[in-house]
């Protein structure tokens, strides 16, 4: 009797360790354009909060947020600029994402060089 319990708790221990592998294994991260956009919306307000400037890329940015919401981009003599702009805060219940419910991320050359309402005016201004 002590060796079909024993048999029996060693083969439960093993199902739940292949059960815990496959889990592990194909699990995927949510990507933002999966997400319902109040889910997306907290996801980037936490995402952009973090950043540092001159230490980020436009490929990192693209594949961590996804698309923007909305995009410019301009050349100023040698350098490139672009302005991303992502959903972080919802204002209007019309169906179409606008500027003042996004934060705009400013991008020189492809680094990271200005967030918020003030990278915006900079870009602007250029």
């Amino acid at each position: 009797m002590n060796k079909t319990i024993a048999l029996r708790i060693f083969i439960a221990v093993v199902l739940y360790g292949v059960f815990a592998a496959a889990v592990l294994h194909f699990h995927e991260d949510d990507k933002p354009e999966d997400m319902s956009w109040e889910d997306r919306e907290g996801y980037n307000r936490q995402y952009i909060a973090k950043l540092s400037l001159d230490n980020v890329s436009v490929d990192t940015i693209l594949q961590e947020l996804g698309n923007p919401d909305l995009t410019e981009a301009k050349k100023v003599t040698v350098n490139n600029y672009q302005v991303m702009f992502y959903r972080t805060r919802h204002r209007h219940s019309d169906g179409i994402t606008t500027q003042d419910e996004c934060t705009a991320l400013l991008f020189k050359d492809g680094v990271l060089v200005g967030i918020g309402e003030s990278a915006y005016q900079d870009y602007k201004e250029l």
